[in-house]
């Protein structure tokens, strides 16, 4: 639904900003179609992760090649997303401001008026349909999507008062504005919208690059501590990361060379006692428990 809407939006950007003469409208309808392109390769991702969680709709072949999942392509996804917004909002920026240090644009107010008041309702819809969805989605794509039809409304609304505005001061002594409102505005909006998909960027980074999470590895390290303590064992070693919304947990617990032999099934129950200790099993969680007695399958 998200998509169709944006490329409609996209394409009814680019020829009122074509009709109108405005640059402003024309990023509007460029940066949609963008993020339009960008929604599409989300979804593929999201079908590939929801299709090996559930064991279902792959192909043998993406089984093999895929083993572990396809978790570390949504931070890929994310991060090029963001990135390729930012570069778009910075093009337009050193346009705007081109055109401002030169003559200005003219362009039609009317078309450009009733263009944004075109894509405005639409926007806000979108806006309420897409964060009523996500309460109980929780997506990071369904959150990123929401985030960018709420940056569409703010640049519509924004580029609706300027036509207003422009529209309003023709034949008076303010007339000489009018070619550099169209620029202003869109400096505006970039200036605005620049540092929303940061934090995104930042996030998709830290998952590629495999940071740990410090909140996730304080848990992992307090509940294996406690285990050790319970069972006499020597000690352990953690290794946790984060990609995409899948939490990778390997852990090494180091048993007394000296200890007694356990069967299989008691190994296994220890296992268990450690992932229910670590929170509820999902399909979003890889879980490695080991039992040794040599330190250098741990380092």
């Amino acid at each position: 639904m998200s998509i169709a809407a944006t490329v409609v939006i996209a394409l009814f950007g680019i020829v009122f900003g074509l009709a109108s003469g405005s640059f402003s409208i024309m990023f509007d309808g460029v940066y949609s179609l963008l993020d339009a392109s960008m929604s599409v390769l989300a979804l593929l991702v999201v079908n590939l992760i929801a299709s090996y969680s559930a064991s279902a709709g792959l192909s043998r072949r993406l089984h093999e090649r895929f083993t572990m999942g396809f978790w570390h392509l949504e931070p890929i996804v994310l991060g090029l997303n963001g990135t390729m917004l930012i570069g778009v909002s910075v093009y337009a920026l050193i346009n705007a401001l081109s055109s401002l240090l030169g003559e200005g644009r003219d362009l039609a107010f009317g078309w450009a008026i009733v263009y944004a008041a075109v894509t405005l309702p639409t926007c806000i819809l979108m806006v309420a349909v897409e964060r009523r969805a996500n309460r109980r989605i929780k997506s990071e794509f369904v959150q990123l999507d929401g985030q960018s039809w709420m940056i569409s409304g703010c640049i519509t609304a924004a580029l609706l008062v300027a036509f207003c505005i422009g529209f309003g001061v023709q034949g008076t002594e303010w007339e000489w504005i009018s070619p550099y409102i169209d620029p202003a505005v869109l400096a505006l909006v970039c200036i605005v919208i620049i540092p929303i998909p940061i934090a995104t960027v930042r996030q998709a980074l830290s998952d590629i690059l495999l940071l740990t999470p410090q909140d996730l590895k304080q848990h992992v390290d307090a509940v294996a501590q406690a285990f050790v303590t319970k069972y006499g064992l020597v000690t352990y070693r953690a290794y946790v990361a984060r990609v995409g919304r899948s939490r990778e947990i390997e852990l090494y617990f180091i048993v007394p060379v000296d200890a007694p032999a356990r069967t299989i099934a008691q190994w296994d129950a220890l296992r268990d006692e450690v992932g229910e200790a670590l929170g509820p099993d999902s399909s979003d969680r890889w879980l490695t428990i080991v039992f040794t007695g040599d330190m250098e399958w741990a380092d």
